[in-house]
């Protein structure tokens, strides 16, 4: 009878052992499920511009040529006012908020309203562009720290009333940017303008606009 008994005692810790086994691999299949749930479905990798030569660089590291990219990119939209700056310059915010800090986003609105007011944007058309020469360099992006960079944008603003040109300044705008992973399906680029580093400067004088020449139908 003593080896029955203990025939079964050892059948029942066995059962018992394997019943802890499984418990173990349930709760190990659950973490592992809870954080293939929790990983990204996709991630923003920032290629340099020539592959030539190769990169290897942390999955998470922005490259400056990409801030500035960006940079110039979003605020070139934002100064591209078609018909009627009135309409088109909150157009323009509405349509780019998934690019900019709320703070920026806050600061713009009120420069246009505040603009509205004193009708520096009716009938205003307007348009920027890198100066000649003044494109990106080295010295174009601060690195603030991994997160935070200013991208220095040397620009050309010119400013027309209808078909009239009004205005024609040389700025440099020192742009905030700061990683922004918020919504990948609105914000592809994982970065965000936080606005102005600064007052813009005003750079040399802009050369003048040239007039268009008016011919006859038959010159």
């Amino acid at each position: 009878m003593s080896q029955f008994r203990n025939a079964i005692q050892r059948s029942d810790q066995h059962i018992k052992s394997l019943r802890i086994a499984c418990a173990f691999l349930v709760l190990l299949v659950l973490i592992t499920s809870s954080g293939w749930m929790l990983a990204p479905r996709s991630m923003t990798i920032h290629n340099p511009p020539d592959l030539r030569t190769g990169s290897t660089r942390p999955w998470w590291e922005v490259p400056p040529s990409s801030v500035y990219a960006f940079a110039f990119y979003i605020f070139q939209q934002l100064n591209a006012w078609p018909k009627n700056g009135e309409t088109d310059y909150p157009a323009k915010i509405r349509a780019l908020s998934a690019y900019l800090t709320p703070a920026c986003k806050d600061f713009l609105e009120r420069d246009a309203t505040e603009r509205t007011n004193r009708n520096e944007l009716i009938d205003r058309v307007r348009v920027v562009y890198e100066i000649p020469e003044r494109g990106y360099s080295s010295k174009s992006v601060s690195v603030r720290d991994r997160d935070n960079w200013v991208a220095r944008l040397d620009l050309v603003a010119d400013e027309y009333f209808h078909t009239e040109p009004v205005k024609r300044a040389m700025v440099r705008y020192p742009m905030k940017v700061t990683r922004w992973n918020g919504d990948p399906e609105t914000n592809q680029f994982g970065l965000a303008l936080d606005c102005y580093d600064g007052v813009p400067q005003r750079l040399e004088a802009a050369p003048p606009q040239p007039k268009p020449e008016h011919k006859g139908m038959f010159e």
